[in-house]
């Protein structure tokens, strides 16, 4: 008999009842060490009393109206978010995926606006993830998601990581749009170099393709900055969030330029509880907290500190892991033995990981951990890592 919660997880024999910062609480009383915060969702821990504050207050005032009427906080949410990046305008939607699906949306209606409806192929990657919706799952176009689900959404162009000359040649006058994660994650914690980056940039001006960034796991402080591109030094056109926003609360948005957005007028788009008074209370919140003075500083501090610690964590453990990569506390251990192996290992050690493509586990702590966290952190990793035999 199938189970009343459909089976399409995987899950970890684990039940967690409570979240105090970096740790999560086991139904059993048992202590667990969040590395994986909810996938980069819990981007100032569990129970932040500043979102907790947030999130009550608004919650004795008014829930939802809908978008048929003016919503302040979404407005204040909106603002923040312009203040602190390139865009003009900002759509809210209640997850990445959804912010995926107005990003391919929003880049072919600007061509068909400007009179080339033919421009509509959309140039992706492999190793990429933009969520399990009909476009997402068109626009990685890995088997492992697409196998069954067909016929899948056209107007995919699937390029390989990292291939310049590639991505030059698969410029047409039918390309309306590059979409691409400046750190990848699912994909094995991935990141472009800045260089790279910059060339990507040159390359949309000179052709006239508009640039859509992902930065729903990268976004948000994750790399030390509020967005990940901000280390290149150069802006998109079209930018997904989520994640990290809502710092737990289930909110996401894409962030435009006028431009780009010049497409989608009146009646083009919606959502039910895009943007709803709950998120924004709580997403205006997470913005103070991470554009507070010294708070990306310190996030970009204890990434070092991390990151020198998970070396020495591989040099102990050469029969386990290989490297170490990533950006910011967004970062990946690529291992020897099964990672899946490894992110088990760690449940006994009472320690949480998340696995990621290129047999990679990632590290996504809460951008608030302490540096005794971080001690601990690495503490645990090595018991689980002395558990583990290469595979």
């Amino acid at each position: 008999m199938i189970p009343s919660v459909l089976p399409t997880y995987s899950r970890a024999p684990l039940s967690f009842v409570k979240g105090e910062g970096a740790w999560l609480v086991e139904a059993d009383g048992r202590r667990f060490l969040d590395l994986g915060a909810g996938i980069a969702v819990n981007s100032l821990g569990h129970a932040h009393p500043t979102l907790v504050a947030a999130l009550t207050e608004q919650a004795g005032a008014l829930w939802h109206t809908s978008n048929l009427y003016n919503i302040p906080q979404q407005q204040a949410l909106a603002d923040k978010l312009v203040e602190h990046s390139f865009a003009d305008t900002v759509f809210f939607t209640n997850s990445g995926t959804e912010a995926c699906e107005l990003a391919v949306k929003m880049a072919r209606k600007y061509w068909y606006e400007k009179g080339q409806p033919e421009r509509t192929d959309i140039i992706t990657f492999e190793g990429s993830f933009h969520g399990r919706s009909a476009a997402g799952i068109a626009a990685a176009g890995s088997e492992k998601m697409t196998k069954g689900f067909g016929p899948l959404l056209p107007g995919f162009v699937h390029l390989p990581w990292g291939d310049e000359d590639a991505l030059r040649a698969a410029i047409t006058d039918k390309t309306a749009a590059i979409l691409i994660e400046p750190v990848q994650g699912e994909g094995g914690i991935r990141p472009m170099e800045d260089s790279a980056l910059k060339a990507l940039r040159a390359l949309c001006d000179e052709t006239g393709t508009l640039l859509v960034l992902d930065e729903v796991q990268c976004g948000v402080g994750r790399t030390g900055r509020l967005f990940a591109h901000e280390w290149a030094g150069i802006t998109p056109d079209i930018m997904m969030v989520a994640k990290g926003i809502g710092g737990g609360f289930p909110i996401g948005a894409v962030l435009a330029t006028e431009n780009a957005a010049s497409g989608m007028t009146a009646g083009t788009h919606g959502s039910t509880y895009g943007g709803n008074p709950l998120g924004c209370a709580v997403g205006c919140a997470v913005m103070d907290v991470v554009t507070a003075p010294g708070f990306l500083d310190d996030v970009g501090r204890k990434a070092g500190r991390l990151r020198q610690k998970l070396e020495g964590l591989v040099a102990a453990h050469p029969e386990v892991f290989e490297s170490v990569r990533g950006s910011g506390l967004m970062l990946g251990l690529r291992c020897k033995a099964v990672n899946a192996d490894v992110v088990k290992a760690g449940y006994g050690a009472g320690v949480l990981t998340v696995p990621a493509g290129d047999n990679v586990i990632r590290l996504l702590p809460p951008l608030t951990i302490s540096d005794d966290e971080i001690d601990e952190a690495i503490t645990r990793l090595d018991q689980a890592a002395s558990t583990v035999s290469a595979g």
